[in-house]
């Protein structure tokens, strides 16, 4: 029996960053406003939260960090993926230690893998691992796709428990539904895409909205299991243009300046990101203020 996964919302969390570092006060700030929001779910230094350019050192102390402020207050995951498994497998043993409730490991990126070479990759992560494994899939990022007969083979360890999904590929998505049944949780990884997938079975989001509208982005979780899907789907349409307009530009550049906009941190994301084009900032003020937000 595979452990029992969060139901909902998880919020990709940005790391607010500033020129000299971590800024580790305002992601307290942060950690407790989206629990006072009623957010289940915590993804720390995952995309959003640009693990990829966090050194060893701050990638461990804003996970130490932040398991501390939340203290069993919300559903913990730890980004521990990398496209160097020792480095995945050295990660996710310390988030286990952390109190990390599971780990999300993404597809290695850049020198990539065969569909073989990703099932060697996540048991050897997960055999490491005491705490369950959502396995995500971002192809657009890693330039490898997690084919659903993969998953099938994937779904056969007992630490690998989930999937953050956001190949954006409905057909392969209900394939994958299909051949793995209730040996992985699926979520969504993509938030134009949320009610579709909750359709196809998802059992939530692994969501980079949720930063900037985190009740509403649970409210149409919640709606959605309650049984009232007209009411998900019209959330879900209301809050289009602001999704368009977070993925205007590569993530987490968006999110960062909304976050700095509602005051949570600076708007400075790490090179190779720069900061946000003055029009598409514009725009993405405004549909913050379309949202009812003070920005």
């Amino acid at each position: 029996m595979k452990a029992k996964m969060f139901k909902g919302v998880a919020t990709a969390l940005i790391t607010p960053l500033n020129k000299d570092g971590v800024d580790y006060a305002k992601l307290r700030e942060l950690l407790e406003w989206q629990i006072a929001s009623g957010v289940p779910a915590l993804v720390i230094c995952g995309t959003t939260g640009e693990g990829s350019t966090l050194s060893d050192e701050e990638h461990k102390e804003v996970l130490r960090f932040s398991a501390e402020v939340v203290n069993g207050r919300a559903y913990m995951i730890a980004g521990t993926g990398s496209n160097d498994t020792a480095y995945a497998v050295e990660l996710t043993q310390f988030a286990c230690e952390a109190g990390y409730d599971a780990m999300l490991v993404v597809t290695p990126y850049y020198n990539k893998a065969t569909q073989k070479g990703l099932v060697a990759m996540f048991n050897a992560i997960a055999d490491a691992s005491t705490k369950p494994v959502i396995a995500y899939n971002v192809p657009s990022r890693t330039g490898v796709n997690i084919e659903p007969a993969t998953y099938r083979e994937l779904a056969k360890h007992p630490m690998i428990a989930g999937i953050k999904e956001a190949n954006s590929n409905i057909s392969k998505i209900v394939e994958t539904v299909s051949l793995v049944g209730d040996g992985l949780t699926l979520y969504s990884g993509n938030d134009d895409q949320i009610v579709p997938l909750l359709a196809c079975g998802a059992q939530g989001v692994i969501s980079v909205l949720s930063n900037v509208l985190p009740g509403k982005t649970v409210e149409l979780c919640d709606r959605y299991f309650a049984g009232d899907v007209e009411g998900s789907m019209k959330l879900q349409c209301e809050m289009m243009p602001l999704i368009n307009a977070l993925f205007s530009e590569v993530n987490p550049i968006p999110v960062k300046a909304a976050m700095a906009a509602l005051g949570f941190c600076e708007d400075y994301v790490r090179l190779p990101l720069t900061p946000m084009e003055e029009a598409h900032k514009a725009h993405l003020l405004q549909c913050m203020r379309d949202q009812g937000l003070d920005v």
